[in-house]
């Protein structure tokens, strides 16, 4: 994987190279190995957390990893177009927009001892920015070729945090176009359903059941795409401990495996009803 820069990336793109790349301040990284009419995207997997920020910051490494995604990155990584962030939610979050993407509290709790600089809160909304030029980049270029895409948008959730039961997957719908969409959100509910793990538990799939698909990632594919669908895919933390914060790598594996065949699944099936469609 090579460093390169934001400039650099985006002309691989429009050029249509098969490429590994880390963005050169490694905010993210991004993977074309194959021009297909999907990608997947884990925009919370990051930790990286700038050294500058550490005295000011009121919550721990530990506190914040409960926040993130971890493993989610490694779940898409065999797939053939990729992007996964590597910087912290805490810093600036990518499902959200740059009004709010820099958390002055998070899940309750005041974040820093004293306000953030104007200087570090715009290196912060300059890595957002960078990366959602970025993936429109990727939009065009896609659709461009292929008239339709469908994007895997992977994050986590904790499970601990509710007193009911909660499904291994969650589908997030409430800003799709349920008439345009109807089938192919059903089917890959479908696929989820079937998936298999090394642990005692019972895999099941809900749709706007502990979270609805609120985020901007979803919403600025949508906003920016003639004929795009995203599929805000949450699984719970059955991979990890989450007090703990030790990651359980069979269970990690298996969703790797089952969903690189289950998204390439999906995703072919999508391309073969919505391509012909305005192309």
């Amino acid at each position: 994987m090579n460093k390169m820069s934001i400039r650099e990336i985006l002309r691989k793109i429009e050029n249509e190279e098969i490429f590994h790349a880390v963005a050169d301040d490694y905010s993210f990284s991004i993977k074309i190995d194959d021009y297909v009419p999907y990608a997947c995207a884990a925009i919370h997997d990051g930790h990286n957390f700038s050294k500058d920020l550490w005295s000011n910051c009121l919550h721990t490494a530990h506190d914040r990893w409960y926040e993130e995604d971890p493993a989610t990155g490694t779940m898409i990584s065999s797939l053939p177009i990729t992007i996964i962030s590597h910087d912290s939610r805490f810093e600036y979050d990518l499902n959200r927009s740059p009004e709010d993407a820099i958390y002055d509290t998070a899940w309750g709790k005041k974040l820093w001892k004293h306000p953030l600089s104007d200087d570090l809160k715009q290196r912060a909304l300059d890595k957002h920015e960078a990366f959602y030029r970025v993936v429109l980049q990727l939009i065009v270029k896609l659709e461009e070729l292929f008239g339709s895409v469908v994007f895997y948008d992977l994050h986590s959730y904790n499970k601990n945090r509710w007193d009911r039961e909660v499904p291994v997957f969650n589908l997030g719908t409430s800003n799709v176009d349920q008439n345009e969409y109807r089938q192919a959100i059903e089917q890959w509910q479908e696929f989820l359903n079937k998936m298999t793990l090394p642990i005692d538990q019972k895999v099941t799939c809900a749709i706007n059941d502990v979270f609805q698909g609120n985020g901007f990632f979803l919403k600025y594919i949508t906003d920016n795409s003639v004929n795009s669908l995203v599929l805000a895919t949450e699984v719970s933390k059955i991979y990890c401990d989450e007090d703990t914060g030790v990651i359980y790598p069979e269970v990690v594996h298996a969703l790797s495996d089952q969903l690189k065949y289950y998204i390439q699944s999906h995703a072919h099936r999508f391309y073969d009803r919505h391509h012909t469609q305005d192309f």
